[in-house]
């Protein structure tokens, strides 16, 4: 007769972590890399550039000055009294913050493969870092943003009132930043393997864009296909940071 022999072990290797496990604990005591990353970011994006950080600034203004000519003036889309450069300012930034962290962050593993290779580090560090990048530029633009409000404030009587809602802006912030940050991982883990998927992103945002109360307030979508557009998150988040 054979023996059944059982064997013993002395340990058992299993994962320590969790399915939602953040390790936020172990991201943070890398903080210095990760504005190490920023401060790279930065450097290289506006290097060579005859205007520099300018084009933070120019680049959203260049897009209203467009929005405002063609569907304010051209298509006469109403924005509910908002004046147009507000209206669409507003929304591009939010749009532009958000589009920037997917786009940026959907190809960390591809941008990053040799460095990722060579040294050990929290792999959510260049993800955390490529937001914190487009929260600076977001910080900017917004700056300029008030300087455009308080203009029509004083010079074009604009019935501006403080509401609560004003405190909820870095909340705002917040969720856009890491929704961007959510979406562009989900896409990063495809990228690796399909690499088309990085023409899909750009094209999709871009459509995403227009099914998004950038050029239009929520108002004025029909009834019947209001709630399709609330489906889209960024939807309500740039209709509160309007109202706020």
């Amino acid at each position: 007769m054979e023996k059944k022999i059982k064997h013993k072990y002395s340990e058992v290797i299993k994962s320590k972590h969790k399915l939602l496990d953040l390790n936020i604990n172990e991201i943070f005591s890398y903080r210095d890399l990760i504005l190490l990353f920023v401060k790279r970011d930065f450097i290289t994006f506006y290097k060579q550039t005859i205007l520099g950080p300018l084009w933070i600034i120019i680049q959203p203004l260049l897009t209203t000055i467009t929005f405002t000519f063609i569907f304010g003036y051209i298509a006469n889309i109403s924005t509910q009294g908002t004046p147009h450069v507000l209206f669409y300012f507003s929304g591009i930034l939010c749009w532009g913050f958000f589009s920037e962290c997917v786009k940026k962050t959907s190809n960390t593993f591809i941008n990053n493969s040799q460095i990722f290779g060579k040294v050990y580090f929290p792999r959510m560090a260049i993800p955390v870092s490529i937001v914190l990048f487009n929260a600076l530029n977001f910080f900017i633009q917004f700056i300029f943003f008030i300087l455009i409000l308080l203009f029509y404030i004083h010079f074009k009587e604009l019935d501006f009132q403080f509401n609560v809602y004003l405190l909820l802006v870095p909340l705002i912030i917040l969720l856009i930043g890491m929704l961007g940050i959510s979406l562009g991982i989900i896409v990063s883990s495809f990228t690796t393997k399909y690499r088309d998927l990085r023409f899909l992103v750009d094209f999709g945002l871009q459509l995403l864009m227009y099914a998004t109360p950038i050029i239009y307030p929520i108002s004025s979508v029909p009834d019947w296909f209001r709630n399709s557009v609330y489906l889209n998150p960024m939807s309500s988040i740039i209709e509160l940071f309007r109202h706020a």
